[in-house]
């Protein structure tokens, strides 16, 4: 039996690929904030739940050592994360960006999949097939945002890209630290979630379909790449 932890999974792109890999067969620790919102999703999907703040070290801490007291670790999905937008729900532009406006979303999107994965990667050594999936962005691309005709390049925000490919980076050079393990980022598309304010494209199921994939990577699966539902992306 895979064991799979997803943070951030009680609703969107989360919940959704819990949904499909608890049909695949997996137990799923739906990870999340709030113990109600999280225990409830459970529930209904036929999982477990963990509660788990990646922004709070005793959080994560604590829901390793649940896991571990229940078996072990064999998948982890890191999908938790921010965009950050003003108050009117628009992307804050360059020029009015600080530190102050940058910082939490590091704090989750860089610094909690740090935390996370920095906290189960000795319940995954155990495991034989051990896999990491971290939900980047195709703005995390830099040959994508630089591209003025590519869609990643009409974005104008500084935060988001820059936290998405810092999570990159951590996807590469954790992938050459353990090569036993299949360590890769992905890109779901501009999928419809309370991230954006629900303006995506493209529903939840199919912004799904590449986590789910790679959340199923065999030991001889690809380890260090960028993918998304098409195949493998531009860093």
């Amino acid at each position: 039996m895979t064991t799979t932890l997803i943070t951030g999974a009680n609703k969107g792109l989360g919940r959704e690929t819990a949904r499909r890999l608890v049909e695949a067969g997996h137990t799923v620790y739906i990870g999340s904030r709030d113990a109600e919102k999280g225990r409830r999703a459970a529930e209904e999907l036929g999982a477990r739940h963990v509660v788990i703040d990646v922004t709070d070290e005793d959080s994560v801490t604590a829901a390793a050592a649940t896991i571990e007291a229940d078996g072990g670790l064999d998948v982890l999905v890191n999908n938790a994360g921010i965009e950050g937008r003003t108050a009117d729900n628009g992307i804050v532009a360059p020029a009015d960006e600080t530190v102050d406006t940058l910082r939490p979303l590091f704090e989750t999107n860089v610094f909690g999949t740090l935390r996370v994965t920095h906290a189960f990667l000795p319940l995954l050594n155990r495991s034989a097939a051990p896999v990491i999936v971290n939900v980047a962005s195709g703005l995390a691309s830099m040959a994508l945002i630089a591209t003025p005709d590519a869609p990643a390049g009409f974005y104008p925000g500084i935060a988001y890209p820059a936290s998405k490919t810092a999570v990159n980076m951590l996807t590469v050079q954790y992938a050459k630290a353990f090569p036993n393990m299949r360590i890769n980022s992905v890109e779901p598309g501009f999928t419809k979630t309370d991230l954006n304010g629900n303006s995506g494209t493209q529903t939840v199921e199919e912004g799904a379909e590449v986590i789910v994939r790679m959340a199923q990577l065999g030991p001889d699966g690809p380890t260090g790449g960028f993918f998304s539902a098409s195949g493998p992306l531009p860093w």
